[in-house]
């Protein structure tokens, strides 16, 4: 439930949770969904919290024993995953998921 919904809203869920179904408010559950469809591998975490840290392409690739192609593929699915603009938008994501003070 997002704290922006109605006290109506609120109600219906408490509602539905009472009787044993299930309930995700719909300005919820599209981003769910789209999280459960393209979860990040392994892999693709371990990149992208070294990339977190400061890691460069090579320095990722010489940690994980990939090839720098590897490493930026990996970026790019990272990227295309989290819907992110870029290397820093992907790890902003990650790092904090729902919209930051200061950060849309």
């Amino acid at each position: 439930m997002d704290k922006e919904g109605s006290p109506e809203n609120l109600v219906h869920g408490i509602r539905r949770v009472a009787k044993g179904e299930r309930f995700v408010d719909d300005s919820l559950g599209f981003g769910f969904l789209k999280a459960a469809e393209m979860p990040l591998t392994g892999r693709e975490l371990s990149v992208l919290s070294l990339a977190a840290e400061g890691a460069s392409v090579a320095e990722i690739a010489g940690s994980l024993h990939l090839s720098h192609g590897t490493v930026r593929n990996y970026m790019a699915a990272i990227t295309r995953k989290t819907g992110a603009r870029n290397r820093i938008d992907a790890i902003r994501r990650r790092v904090c998921p729902t919209p930051c003070a200061g950060h849309p």
